[in-house]
């Protein structure tokens, strides 16, 4: 049975242009677009529709599996609570991170993340959730076991993107020890000397396992059509080796010139929305809204604020960015870089994922999502 909703009186937003008009859903894929009201359908009260937002990195999920030190939560429980969080911020396809890779700075014993994602999958399958969920592994590749916890996802359709990361002291994010002090040192409330033999240990296991391990995990999401995105570039070094393995999305560079080299490179330079909303890094490193000022952010990231993913383009839109561009860097934009051509914008023959939202000033209000054609808040 052919299943069709009217969308009408709206201010919808595409690619190039806001278009006052009336959307046309049929069997969850946009069937038409035309400009003016209609008599027919729900009226939209000429609040905005967007495109379904389209999530690429976010550790929400882990703050809700593990939501004080030593905690475990639930599986299932603390799935479909992000879910909620996630769909009620206009999200509708969200890839959620897990990590890859553990050692006394933290992270997970090995089968909890392939846990996780099975209870994911079926979750899916029981349609508990609203958002659809696929998998980021985020791949430290300084751990000895990243390995062992990367080879339980060889044969998950769910992964779609990988990152390789390196949190060593000297590395990256934390290429100055005054950041690394801040992040360990008096946060675990270590001594000098321990923090001193702490930061050696990091840095004997960058030096022995990094490359090794980004060059075998590269080479298999490279046989397995799997995109990979580099994290906290920092130089031109970091940039080309890149480059070297085929990398797509450059996530958080930490350096003006690591992200305009990524971007003159055709890779994607995704930042962190939260870093839009605040003005600045969380960390210390480069802010956002210069990125896009200088005309190379590409991807929006919500991080860990699942609803600054919708709060961003319009504090970006406020500051002189048109609304669509603005809007394509949460939603057309990360979807063709991992190679989601079926989504992402609205227009006829996409999927029917959209945000009814609400902004008469300030924080935007979302007033419903649609994800495939059937609304899901």
């Amino acid at each position: 049975m052919t299943r069709e909703i009217v969308l009408s009186n709206a201010r919808i937003v595409l690619e190039d242009k806001i278009l006052d008009g009336t959307l046309v859903l049929r069997d969850g894929l946009i069937a038409d677009i035309s400009e003016g009201a209609s008599a027919a359908g729900e009226d939209m009260e000429g609040d905005f529709l967007l495109p379904g937002l389209v999530e690429l990195h976010t550790d929400h999920l882990e703050a809700h599996y593990s939501p004080r030190p030593g905690v475990r939560w639930g599986l299932t429980a603390a799935i479909q609570s992000h879910d909620a969080q996630v769909v009620t911020s206009g999200i509708t396809t969200v890839f959620d991170c897990l990590r890859m890779g553990s050692d006394e700075d933290g992270g997970f014993e090995k089968g909890e993340m392939r846990a996780m994602a099975s209870a994911i999958a079926e979750a899916q399958a029981e349609d508990r959730l609203r958002a659809e969920h696929l998998i980021h592994l985020r791949c430290e590749v300084s751990t000895d076991n990243v390995l062992e916890h990367y080879e339980e996802f060889e044969n998950d359709p769910m992964v779609r993107l990988v990152s390789l990361m390196d949190h060593a002291p000297g590395q990256r994010q934390f290429q100055t020890l005054e950041q690394y002090i801040l992040y360990y040192k008096k946060k675990r409330g270590l001594t000098d000397d321990e923090f001193d033999a702490f930061c050696k240990r990091q840095q004997d296991l960058s030096a022995r396992y990094a490359k090794p391990h980004r060059d075998a995990i590269a080479a298999s999401c490279a046989a397995r059509n799997i995109s990979v995105a580099s994290h906290d570039d920092a130089t031109l070094e970091h940039v080309e080796e890149a480059i070297g393995y085929g990398i797509r999305l450059a996530e958080f560079p930490t350096s003006f010139e690591a992200a305009k080299a990524s971007h003159g490179a055709g890779m994607s330079v995704l930042m962190g929305a939260p870093n839009i909303v605040r003005g600045k890094s969380h960390s210390g490193n480069i802010a956002a809204r210069d990125l896009a000022n200088m005309g190379v952010l590409d991807v929006l990231s919500s991080d860990y604020v699942p609803f600054s993913l919708m709060h961003a383009p319009f504090i970006l839109a406020d500051e002189g960015m048109s609304l669509p561009k603005a809007i394509a860097m949460v939603s057309t934009m990360p979807a063709r870089t991992v190679g989601l051509d079926d989504r992402g914008a609205i227009a006829t023959g996409l999927r029917a994922d959209l945000a009814r939202v609400r902004r008469p000033s300030g924080v935007p209000v979302v007033r419903s999502v649609w994800r495939q054609g059937k609304r899901v808040a």
